[in-house]
């Protein structure tokens, strides 16, 4: 027997009958994106395994544990992205998008992270980020999370609470370390093993831990918001004043460091309780520094991400299921000339309605079989075609949806001018 593959596991299919909520989700993400003045980039999947481990930062989960990361044949270590940002800076830097200019940019696509799948965390999982440079103020870091709750608001989603903390500058974060560190080795034997191998290396990815058993010792720690630097604290405070005005809710949480190393002052994520542990749709912050370490010049830069897995299955938990379109019309044709004369005279109406959503019968079969195919398909209308019906120059027209399905009888022109007439009717 032929052994039959399978997907990958945590790589999975996204078959018809999901695809609609793709669509109408990539529709909406892109239409908001593009009202605040936001520009497709469209970015490699593979990258040189030095970017992640410069950007995202060596001690951390992605970069240890969670990347496809391999040699090409040259030797060079290659990686497929685990996240966008880095890859965007890369094209931004390498094409000199950044000189005295501001940008706002956005790429979809997929990731890959090493994880053990679950509800909401795959390794192959399909990202939309949306990254802004040039501006240093606490307004555009508002706009981003304003755009983001418009999205939210354009796709129906409610179940969904704001996170909100400032990461200082590096230089309050290299007091506060200290802070943290002398705290942490009192508590050493509370720790985890991931928690103790990050003491010396990067505590504060402590502080992002999701074992429960360190919640005490999390809960219990000194907080960064106390050692803010006047700046950052401004910013911070600025930020939250702009947020207030649009009447956008959010909550204080000192212990959202987010799982990237390359994170300042503003850090935030969008949070809901209707999908299990994987509770966050959206995150993002600010990087001034990264840009610089990735070999440009010294740009501030703000972004969020958002996971299309998460937010596909919020919308479907809450009953958004959106159907594909269904055909206008459904074209029978019986017979070796009707279908002859259907292929030809199916593309002359599709040149004359280019939105016209026509599907013709193949594959044989008598007038009952077809008819039961056009009905199944969800068709507004049979369009019938046999011999008498070629040599008449005629279509035999059968509303299928109407309470009153009397067949009429139409020239091939006229079926045109029937057609978009009915399409003018379908709801937007």
């Amino acid at each position: 027997m032929t052994k039959q593959f399978q997907a990958i596991r945590g790589m999975n299919d996204i078959l018809p009958g999901e695809s609609a909520l793709w669509h109408r989700l990539e529709t909406a993400v892109r239409d908001v994106l593009a009202a605040y003045g936001y520009h497709e980039i469209r970015l490699p999947l593979v990258e040189k395994t030095e970017l992640f481990a410069r950007s995202i930062g060596e001690v951390t989960d992605i970069v240890e544990k969670e990347m496809y990361t391999f040699a090409d044949r040259n030797g060079d270590s290659l990686t497929l992205r685990p996240e966008g940002t880095a890859g965007c800076v890369r094209a931004c830097v390498e094409h000199g998008l950044l000189h005295h200019q501001t940008q706002r940019l956005w790429y979809a696509g997929p990731m890959f992270r090493y994880e053990k799948p679950q509800k909401g965390r795959y390794r192959q999982f399909h990202q939309v980020g949306a990254e802004a440079y040039g501006m240093a103020g606490p307004d555009i870091d508002a706009e981003l999370i304003c755009l983001s709750a418009r999205l939210w608001r354009r796709l129906g989603i409610g179940d969904v609470a704001l996170e909100l903390n400032s990461l200082g500058s590096s230089a309050a974060r290299a007091a506060y370390r200290e802070r943290l560190v002398t705290y942490l080795v009192a508590r050493r034997d509370e720790l985890d093993e991931d928690s103790r191998r990050r003491l010396d290396a990067n505590p504060l990815r402590i502080l992002d831990s999701k074992n429960p058993t360190m919640r005490a010792v999390i809960a219990e720690a000194p907080s960064l918001l106390d050692h803010l630097d006047p700046e950052s604290q401004a910013h911070f405070e600025e930020l939250k004043a702009l947020l207030d005005a649009a009447g956008i809710a959010y909550q204080i949480n000192p212990r959202l460091v987010r799982g990237l190393d390359y994170y300042c002052k503003t850090v935030f994520e969008w949070v809901t309780d209707s999908l299990g542990a994987q509770g966050t749709i959206c995150a993002g912050g600010r990087y001034d520094g990264l840009i610089e370490q990735l070999g440009g010049q010294a740009v501030p830069g703000v972004g969020f991400a958002l996971g299309l897995e998460r937010l596909a299955a919020m919308l479907a938990a809450a009953g958004q299921p959106a159907a594909e379109a269904a055909p206008h019309a459904y074209l029978i044709a019986v017979g070796g000339a009707p279908q002859r004369h259907g292929l030809t005279l199916a593309e002359r109406w599709r040149d004359r309605l280019p939105d016209l959503r026509l599907r013709m019968h193949c594959g044989g079969g008598g007038f009952k079989s077809q008819f039961r195919r056009a009905d199944a398909s969800g068709a507004r209308f049979a369009l019938i075609l046999g011999d008498d019906e070629v040599a008449a120059g005629t279509v035999a027209v059968k509303p299928l949806r109407a309470a009153q399905s009397e067949q009429i009888t139409l020239s091939e022109d006229q079926v045109v001018a029937y057609l978009r007439a009915a399409m003018l009717e379908e709801p937007a």
